[in-house]
C-alpha cells in the first residue's frame, strides 16, 4: 500500500512500508530513500535524482523524462505494483515519445498551472487515480477541479492507494 501526502507546497511524499520518496521537494530531507527533483543539478546531493534516465533503487523502478531540452524532468515510478506519474511544474505538453516513455500510469499527479493542458494530458494518459497539485493561481486549480468533476471534494491529509478503481477515475485533493 502506498500513502501519498503533500507536506508542503508542491512537494509530494510517497510512503510504502518503511520507505519514503519525496517528489519535487523544496528541500531534500534526510529521511527519504530518494528525492526526485524537477530540474537537473550538476552535482545532486546523495539520494537525489535530477536527470532523465532509468534508475532502480531498492525495488523501485524510476524513469526520468526530460522536457525543454533537458531543462525540466518528470517521472514515471513503479513501486509496490503501482505505476505513478509525477509531472513537473510548470506543466509542459508531452510529445508522443514522452507519453510513450511515461507509459501506462495508474496514479497521476499533475500541476494545475494550465487547465486546458491538464485536461488534454489527463485524456491522453488516462490514469485511474488523478491528483491535481496546486502550483500558483487558485483560480486555475479550481478550474481543473471543476473540469475533473472534483469541485467541492474535501481535501484529504493523506491518500492510501489500496487498489485501483476497476472503472472510471478517482480524483484526490491533498491538503498541504
Amino acid at each position: 500500500m502506498i500513502t501519498l501526502t503533500a507536506p508542503k507546497g508542491t512537494t509530494l511524499s510517497c510512503k510504502w512500508g518503511d520507505k519514503v520518496m519525496d517528489v519535487f521537494p523544496e528541500k531534500q530531507e534526510k529521511k527519504s530513500l530518494v528525492s526526485l527533483l524537477g530540474s537537473p543539478e550538476e552535482k545532486p546531493k546523495e539520494g537525489a535524482i535530477s536527470w532523465p534516465g532509468e534508475y532502480d533503487i531498492q525495488e523501485i523502478a524510476i524513469r526520468g523524462i526530460g522536457h525543454k531540452e533537458g531543462g525540466q524532468v518528470s517521472y514515471a515510478v513503479e513501486m509496490d505494483g503501482v505505476r505513478c506519474g509525477f509531472l513537473s511544474a510548470p506543466l509542459q505538453d508531452l510529445s508522443d515519445y514522452e507519453l510513450e516513455l511515461l507509459g501506462d500510469i495508474d496514479v497521476l499527479t499533475i500541476p494545475t498551472n494550465k487547465p486546458q493542458l491538464v485536461q488534454k494530458l489527463v485524456d491522453e494518459i488516462d490514469p485511474r487515480i488523478l491528483i491535481p497539485v496546486q502550483n500558483g493561481d487558485a483560480g486555475n486549480f479550481n478550474e481543473v477541479l471543476n473540469n475533473c468533476g472534483a469541485k467541492g471534494i474535501a481535501p484529504e491529509k493523506e491518500f492510501k492507494v489500496k487498489g485501483l478503481p476497476a472503472e472510471g477515475r478517482t480524483v484526490v485533493v491533498l491538503k498541504s
